[in-house]
């Protein structure tokens, strides 16, 4: 899953931090020339966001230590925007992208009065708090091989009922949800393994491998979600799965040769692909 993180910043030392820092109020323009000493890309807006969440002196410099060392922004503040909603984060756990917010969309589109959701590989459990907030009280369940995924998706959905089980994709539901589906959701991991090196150190350093390394090609997951979900999908239900452009060809494939109508969503604006199948 590619990130979309800013560019990561070059640690700094700790006394250099400080340094323009009062020693009882730190002030906004210390935090900014911190933050942009340090690499930050978007140093102005990141500061904002860190003078919010910190209600003391001495957790805003701790704060901002945690960001000039590399630690991912939304794991500083502990929680990432997704389609309006406030996602918790942990330590270990995949942090929701913005591209990934047109999957949503898309199986919004196609579904707009679903009443059985399924957030598969679902990390945080974001794509599924966003289709229950905007679907008419949905059953929600959600699935994550990683037990940390898993401990943070079941704090994001409880407010939607959500049931968050830990399993490797399917075997992780209950036979209950088969052909009963609507929409499944499956942000698989993509990114070829000879490439997981090759990613900024945001997520390479401080995300799962098992969410983002989806094997020589970067397809394996997509593939074994797509051959299994016609077994799972109520008729018309539909899978969807975000991928790269490159990649988009062989996922169409894959989808069709499962036995799904199949067609490649694109957003230029967020660079994002979904390749989106339905159950006839």
């Amino acid at each position: 899953m590619p990130p979309t993180f800013p560019a990561s910043p070059t640690p700094v030392s700790s006394s250099a931090l400080r340094a323009p820092f009062s020693a009882s109020l730190p002030s906004p323009e210390a935090v900014v020339a911190a933050l942009r000493a340090a690499g930050c890309v978007f140093a102005e807006d990141e500061a904002a966001l860190i003078l919010t969440a910190a209600r003391t002196a001495a957790e805003l410099t701790a704060l901002v230590d945690r960001r000039v060392g590399g630690l991912p922004l939304e794991l500083v503040l502990g929680w990432a925007e997704f389609r309006g909603l406030r996602i918790a984060v942990a330590p270990g756990v995949f942090v929701p992208r913005r591209r990934t917010e047109f999957l949503v969309s898309e199986a919004l589109a196609h579904a707009p009065h679903a009443n059985v959701v399924v957030d598969l590989c679902c990390g945080s459990g974001a794509v599924g708090a966003a289709l229950a907030a905007a679907l008419d009280r949905p059953e929600v369940h959600a699935a994550d091989v990683d037990p940390a995924a898993v401990r943070c998706a079941r704090g994001n959905l409880a407010d939607a009922g959500g049931r968050v089980y830990t399993g490797d994709l399917f075997d992780a539901l209950p036979d209950a949800l088969r052909g009963r589906v609507d929409i499944l959701a499956a942000n698989v991991p993509y990114v070829p393994t000879g490439e997981v090196a090759l990613l900024p150190a945001e997520a390479r350093d401080h995300e799962p491998l098992v969410a983002l390394d989806g094997g020589t090609d970067g397809l394996d997951v997509l593939r074994r979600v797509a051959a299994a979900a016609p077994g799972w999908l109520a008729p018309g239900g539909c899978l969807l799965v975000e991928t790269s452009e490159r990649q988009a060809p062989d996922a169409v494939e894959a989808f069709t040769r499962a036995g799904l109508t199949t067609r490649l969503a694109l957003c230029e604006e967020l660079y994002a692909h979904v390749v989106i199948g339905v159950r006839d």
